[in-house]
């Protein structure tokens, strides 16, 4: 990590800021850089991500994740979209205004190497260099499109809760003959209380879940329901013959402005090769639940809680811990910042891009709003073809050029 936050700061340097360094935090360290032009001009704050997701299973790899490859006008690599591809679209966008002269706002520069396990250290970073970050608007890429042809700009973000769940039967691992029927089994259990979080409409049944969740209004409904959506295609690319989610609502709302709720892992017992008729002493798993604005992820992380100790049941003992989480977030698409980026879309490719919202999470986007108090435009340029968090991760060689494009727009026309 602190390798690749020192190649941050030559090539942060080579793009032609004042300065650049790497700054120590509680967990990994941060890079931040900056180029001054003029105490009177507005300053951009980019943000990125040097991080990345876990390369396994490595077999599924065409080639090293850690090896990029150039293939099929794609660059092949653990992070080519997320978010080293993209933060090197910030940098080679800030590098041209540079090169050529045009360059009239002052730019800053802070990449973290922990976003991909909810920033934990940022926090505390932010509030201790709050006069180091000042700046008028913050600039990320890391946020998606909805298709090649179809430019289009996220304005909100779902918010996050993640925890992991132990649950302990007998105190050691039985033999499943002569205690199967008679011990209750961890796994069995497990499965049982996680079925009941989601109901046969697809609702989370933990009380007071919806409390704060904020109705989409019917004319953002509508909005939505005219975004250009092929909901055939969508199952055939990832090979589902239909699809399941909370009655009422189209897929697009289900994936972006709706709360969720997923087992994103669950183990125990013996998982090796072969055979062995086991009755587990425990069971785990990894969950989390996708949040829209007005939730706040530290009163669902007890609601949740809460929820799992009420129907956990006499014969197993069950902790489940708290891990990270973030706020939803929503981008106004009347302020200045946002007709900028609008306007970089628009020149890069050739069509006025669509507002959407998108149903990742960015959990710092929101914290920067609340210890900085400045807004964020998310200008994202990956496709659902690029297969981040997965095997075989890409950026198409065109997108990132007129991604570049798109951010040199962005600066062209900031006010």
């Amino acid at each position: 990590m602190w390798r690749c936050a020192e190649r941050w700061k030559e090539l942060l340097l080579a793009a032609g800021v004042d300065m650049a360094e790497v700054m120590p935090s509680d967990g990994n360290p941060l890079v931040f850089a900056e180029k001054h032009v003029d105490d009177h001009a507005a300053t951009i704050l980019v943000y990125a991500h040097y991080d990345v997701m876990p390369a396994e299973p490595l077999e599924l790899w065409k080639s090293s994740p850690f090896e990029p490859e150039v293939r099929d006008g794609r660059i092949w690599a653990r992070g080519a979209d997320d978010d080293k591809g993209q933060a090197m679209i910030q940098v080679k966008a800030f590098e041209y205004m540079v090169r050529t002269g045009k360059l009239r706002h002052n730019v800053k520069f802070i990449f973290e190497g922990e976003e991909e396990i909810g920033s934990p250290s940022l926090n505390a970073f932010i509030g201790k260099h709050k006069e180091l970050l000042r700046a008028d608007v913050i600039l990320v890429s890391d946020t998606s499109m909805l298709g090649a042809d179809l430019p289009s700009i996220t304005t909100g973000l779902r918010g996050l809760a993640y925890w992991e769940i132990e649950v302990t039967g007998p105190n050691r691992d039985l033999h499943s003959g002569h205690f199967g029927g008679a011990v209750a089994n961890p796994v069995n259990v497990l499965c049982s209380m996680l079925a009941k979080v989601i109901d046969e409409d697809g609702r989370i049944t933990i009380p007071h879940f919806y409390d704060e969740v904020q109705e989409v209004s019917p004319e953002e409904r509508d909005m939505i329901a005219h975004i250009p959506f092929d909901e055939h295609k969508y199952m055939e690319s990832i090979g589902v013959k239909a699809l399941k989610g909370e009655k009422g609502y189209s897929t697009l709302e289900r994936n972006s402005c709706r709360p969720s709720f997923d087992v994103c892992g669950i183990w125990g017992g013996y998982t090796g090769e072969g055979s062995k008729t086991v009755l587990p002493s425990k069971a785990y798993a990894k969950v989390s639940c996708r949040l829209v604005p007005n939730q706040n992820h530290a009163d669902i992380s007890k609601l949740f809680a809460d929820y799992i100790y009420n129907i956990a049941p006499e014969y197993v003992e069950v902790k489940v811990t708290p891990m990270h989480g973030g706020e939803g977030y929503v981008c106004p698409i009347s302020m200045p910042a946002y007709k900028a980026a609008e306007a970089g879309f628009t020149k890069a490719f050739g069509r006025k891009p669509l507002a959407v919202r998108r149903g990742g999470s960015i959990p710092i986007i929101s914290d920067f709003e609340k210890i900085l108090g400045i807004k964020t435009v998310l200008m994202g340029f990956g496709l659902e073809s690029d297969a981040i968090h997965s095997p075989n991760e890409n950026f198409p060689l065109d997108i990132f050029r007129k991604g570049i494009e798109a951010v040199v727009g962005f600066y062209e026309n900031l006010q």
